[in-house]
């Protein structure tokens, strides 16, 4: 006590050692003083505060207590470093320096050292600053930082890269400890390098927050040398080190890349040689090009901003509005053919496709429109649209003309039906004819020309021109297909084929005999078993040469009809034939079992005729390919018939004679007998002198007529001929043709029959 009550008096050195203390409690930072030998002298306040020992705890103890453990064994060498090259400095300068609490907690700090020196000796002051939330902040700007979605580059003053985030490694190739303290101009092209430092110097004296290069085209440079577009923005950062820039940068290469689509899709778009302009959903234009221009005869300026109900005639004026709503829907409208008006009021037939566009959040926010004036194609298609109708009328005609008109046979019900087709060509091949052989026997042939137009007209008209007058010689079925199969060899079709059905009703033996050359099949409505396919072998279609067509007998029953028709019917695009087939099957059994069908009129034949058209073919009008369909009812079978075989001799005149008068009487027919009995007399004499018995005598009476039929071993047919004044032969036949209704000759597969018929 007494050496502290003395020393007070002796100099100033008390009242200084005061007014060091109190500076020393005034300091904002925690102050420690340390001797030489490391020993904490002296601590303020804050130091108290900082650390959390309370002064007492600290004075005398080694400065290391407030080092965390695996610092300890290095500080003394660094105080004795510090202590041979004493200065003012921070302590630990680029290191991460940390403090210990008392509680065993660190924390960072910054130290700055000071030398004292004393009468006892160098002191070293350490002032201690706690970094703690300074080290937060700096953590969460690092954070910051790493989260950026760009580049991120922080440059000093000397143009030095002090920090960079992980967008920068990943989009310049380079890793961070390549980038940190090199210049900036290392992630710059060479060609702009000479300028970069007086950019910086530029934005140092006037710092703001602004894109870098502002209307310029910036590029940056990668580790591998490839350069790539950027956009860059600057802003200041103030720091304690000086001034620090950040600069934001971002790869635009997509961008650029879509821009210079986008550029190439408006130069396409202005470049059109069809009107392209969008709209908003209420019809307003927001766009129009030089050919809208062009076009309907409105500027840009004109057209922008009005509806566009301008371009419509009053009367579709609801053409666009319902336009507009399929839009609003986000319907697309593809090839929509109407008519607008022009500026000057000009009518325009044009083609518009329309579609919706969109906004980023997906909703329908407006339309575009492409449209192409169609004005001259309507000119030319209505052109040919007539030029067509008059060639098809031409064709048509031609086709009815060489088809003709089939004649009303007595005792046979028919109904048919012919549609030439309505695309294309127009008219086909198709052809069907009615031929009445005589003694009630009826011919019946149905044919398809492969091909279209006049050329199949043609050939259709030849063909049945020659398959009537064939089947009027009474030639079997097969004969007369093999001879058309010749004809149509001989026209000058190369590989011309044809379908061809020929049919001969005998109603007499209640018999069909038919041959096919590859035509579809014949169908049979028979009224107890329903509809059902007519056998029969089906050969090669005519034009094909050497191949033998078939024929074959089948028995039907009374009231029973045929169905004949061509592949234009049944046949279509993608179509199943066999599907096909059974549903006209259907229908003609639906047909036929309706009430009104039942009789055995012409009627009900239409009727059916109709049903059938309007089931395989509801559009009347979109069928390809002509169309024809026969129905025909079997005649009745005679009221009577009556047959007697006769031998090879004279005496089988009289025999002749004697039958058929006493048959006719039975008939109540005695007014005939005359002149069939004369009538018979001459066939049966010319058939023994030029032909081979036995003899075949059939006698047939129907509502009209009388039939009688004489048939014969011989193939040889009988000629008539004039016969001169001297001759004793030669005049039975003209007889026969002068005194008959009708007469023929017919061959048969033992020979032939010659008949004659008589009216009742």
């Amino acid at each position: 006590m007494e050496n502290e009550g003395s020393a007070a008096p002796t100099g100033g050195a008390g009242a200084g050692e005061e007014r060091f203390r109190g500076l020393l409690e005034a300091a904002p930072d925690a102050m420690v003083i340390v001797d030489g030998a490391g020993l904490i002298r002296l601590v303020n306040a804050q130091t108290e505060s900082l650390f959390g020992y309370r002064r007492s705890e600290l004075l005398g103890q080694p400065v290391e207590l407030l080092i965390p453990g695996r610092f300890r064994g290095l500080h003394g060498k660094h105080r004795e470093g510090y202590a041979s090259a004493r200065q003012v400095r921070p302590m630990g300068a680029g290191l991460e320096l940390h403090g210990l609490r008392k509680d065993g907690t660190e924390f960072p700090v910054e130290i700055s050292l000071s030398p004292l020196e004393t009468t006892d000796g160098l002191l070293v002051s350490a002032a201690v600053r706690d970094v703690s939330d300074r080290k937060a902040a700096e953590q969460r700007f690092r954070g910051l930082l790493e989260a950026a979605p760009d580049a991120m580059v922080i440059v000093d003053g000397a143009g030095l890269i002090r920090l960079v985030n992980a967008q920068t490694e990943s989009l310049f190739g380079y890793r961070r400890s390549e980038l940190l303290g090199q210049p900036v101009e290392l992630l710059i092209p060479g060609r702009f390098r000479g300028l970069h430092g007086k950019h910086r110097e530029g934005y140092a004296s006037a710092r703001q927050v602004r894109p870098m290069g502002a209307g310029l085209e910036l590029h940056g440079l990668r580790k591998d040398g490839t350069e790539f577009p950027v956009e860059i923005s600057l802003s200041p950062l103030e720091t304690t080190d000086g001034l620090l820039v950040s600069a934001a940068v971002r790869d635009v290469s997509d961008r650029k890349a879509a821009e210079q689509h986008i550029n190439q899709l408006a130069a396409l778009v202005e470049s059109s040689q069809d009107a392209i302009l969008a709209k908003t959903l209420d019809g307003y234009v927001t766009y129009w090009n030089a050919a809208a221009q062009r076009m309907y005869g409105y500027s840009a300026e004109e057209a922008i901003g009005r509806h566009v109900g301008m371009l419509a005639l009053p009367e579709y004026a609801h053409e666009i509005d319902a336009l507009l709503e399929l839009l609003a829907r986000g319907e697309k409208i593809e090839h929509f053919e109407t008519l607008r008006v022009t500026r000057d009021g000009r009518l325009l037939d044009v083609d518009v496709t329309l579609w919706p566009t969109h906004a980023a959040d997906g909703t329908v926010d407006g339309a575009c429109a492409i449209v192409r004036d169609i004005s001259d194609r309507k000119r030319a298609e209505a052109e040919l649209h007539a030029l067509y109708e008059q060639q098809r009328h031409i064709a048509l005609t031609l086709q009815r003309s060489l088809m003709g008109t089939p004649p009303a046979i007595p005792g046979l019900a028919t109904a048919s039906r012919y549609l030439p087709a309505t695309q294309g060509a127009g008219v086909g091949g198709d052809w069907f004819d009615l031929i009445p052989l005589g003694a009630g026997r009826v011919g019946i042939v149905i044919g398809d020309v492969m091909g279209r137009g006049l050329d199949a007209a043609a050939v259709m008209g030849q063909l049945r021109a020659a398959a009537h007058a064939l089947a009027k010689t009474g030639m079997e079925p097969r004969q007369l297909m093999q001879a058309l199969d010749a004809i149509v060899g001989d026209l000058d079709q190369p590989d011309q084929l044809v379908t061809c059905c020929y049919l001969t009703l005998a109603p007499d033996t209640g018999e069909v005999t038919v041959c096919s050359a590859g035509h579809l099949p014949a169908l049979l409505v028979d009224p107890a078993l329903g509809v059902r396919v007519l056998e029969a072998p089906v050969s090669a279609p005519l034009g094909v040469g050497g191949i033998p067509h078939q024929q074959t007998r089948t028995a039907v029953p009374p009231g029973a009809a045929l169905v004949l028709y061509t592949d234009g019917l049944v046949e279509t695009p993608g179509g199943d034939i066999e599907s096909r087939l059974a549903e006209l099957t259907r229908t003609l059994g639906e047909a036929f079992a309706a009430p009104a069908d039942r009789t055995e009129t012409d009627d009900g034949l239409e009727a059916a005729a109709d049903r059938v058209l309007a089931a395989l073919l509801p559009d009347a009008r979109g069928h390809d390919d002509d169309v024809t369909l026969l129905l025909a009812r079997l005649p009745e079978a005679p009221l009577a018939t009556a047959g007697t075989d006769l031998p090879g001799l004279p005496s089988a005149v009289a025999e002749g004679r004697a039958f058929l008068g006493k048959t006719l009487t039975a008939w109540h027919c005695a007014h005939l007998a005359d002149d069939a009995r004369l009538l018979v007399s001459e066939v049966l004499t010319n058939a023994i002198k030029h032909a081979r018995g036995p003899f075949a005598l059939q006698v047939r009476r129907a509502a009209a007529e009388l039939t009688v039929e004489v048939s014969d071993r011989s193939p040889h047919l009988p000629q008539p001929r004039l016969a001169d004044p001297d001759d004793e032969s030669g005049r039975g036949l003209l007889l026969v043709e002068a005194l008959a209704a009708s007469w023929g000759v017919r061959p048969t597969e033992e020979g032939k029959t010659t008949w004659f018929t008589l009216r009742s």
